[in-house]
């Protein structure tokens, strides 16, 4: 896929460990915010694929955006521009993690930088977009958070 690896990070919480309350759906139910390191410099937009594999029914996605401006920053409770797609919860916006009580979750925060746009309209899935970044993306990172409902 992706020959260069992006660095994503958050001030919220570090890689493999609990995501804080506020960004789920036990809180405030906004986005975390994102910092991307290592960008290259031909990247025309980046994606962000936000899901939990661990989810019953196979992966959920949380929030999917295409076509975003490449920036190294991604702000708490802001979308970063781009086309918001549509997630499982049939939304187009974040929406935190939400685990069956009693259960431990991984969530994936999934950025591929791309030297052109994606060109999908916001009625996209996370499918349809895999499919469009397969051997496309010119760099990789992820963040993974882990949470259990209270």
């Amino acid at each position: 896929m992706a020959d260069k690896t992006l660095k994503v990070t958050s001030t919220a919480f570090a890689h493999n460990a609990p995501i804080p309350v506020r960004y789920t759906c036990d809180g405030e139910n906004v986005n975390p915010p994102l910092k991307i390191e290592g960008i290259p410099d031909d990247t025309k937009s980046l994606v962000l694929i936000v899901d939990d594999p661990d989810a019953p029914s196979g992966t959920f996605t949380h929030w999917v955006i295409w076509d975003i401006p490449p920036t190294a920053a991604i702000a708490e409770n802001a979308s970063p521009g781009g086309v918001e797609g549509m997630n499982n919860f049939g939304k187009h916006n974040y929406m935190g993690p939400c685990p069956p009580r009693g259960e431990t979750h991984r969530y994936f925060i999934k950025v591929f930088a791309l030297d052109n746009l994606v060109g999908l309209p916001a009625s996209g899935t996370e499918e349809a977009l895999e499919m469009v970044l397969k051997g496309k993306a010119i760099a990789y990172g992820e963040l993974m958070g882990l949470y259990k409902r209270p």
